[in-house]
């Protein structure tokens, strides 16, 4: 059986390293991208099977890629584990009000998770999202 492929968009060195390694010693394939043009562009050629998507980055931010993936029809259907340090309360509020100015409402993420990561918590929701 084919690996389930999780795409880890984090601009933090350290942390695309440490949750790669996590996921792959727990038998994902990871890959890893430091912003969100690029991450955005690697779901579109790899189609992967979860996005682990962090919210403050330089240039095309989390917030910015996720809203982008959520409006497109060939990348909607991919889930998306938040993971970020903005607390979740101020991300839900950002989302509800891009979602006043959007035809087409922005769900929620998967799931969201606060850092510093715990990384049990992370590969819980990997297997209740993904398998």
């Amino acid at each position: 059986m084919a690996k389930k492929k999780i795409l880890v968009v984090d601009d933090e060195m350290d942390m695309r390293f440490y949750v790669t390694a996590l996921l792959e010693s727990n038998g994902y394939q990871a890959l890893a991208m430091r912003d969100g043009k690029t991450g955005l562009q690697q779901a579109r050629e790899d189609r992967p099977d979860l996005i682990i998507l962090d919210i403050m980055m330089p240039g095309d931010g989390g917030v910015k890629m996720y809203s982008r993936l959520k409006t497109d029809p060939a990348l909607a259907d991919i889930p998306v584990i938040m993971l970020s340090a903005v607390a979740e309360p101020s991300f839900r509020h950002f989302l509800a009000m891009l979602n006043t100015q959007n035809a087409q409402p922005v769900p929620d993420p998967a799931a969201y998770l606060e850092k510093p990561l715990d990384h049990a918590r992370l590969l819980d929701s990997i297997r209740q999202t993904i398998g």
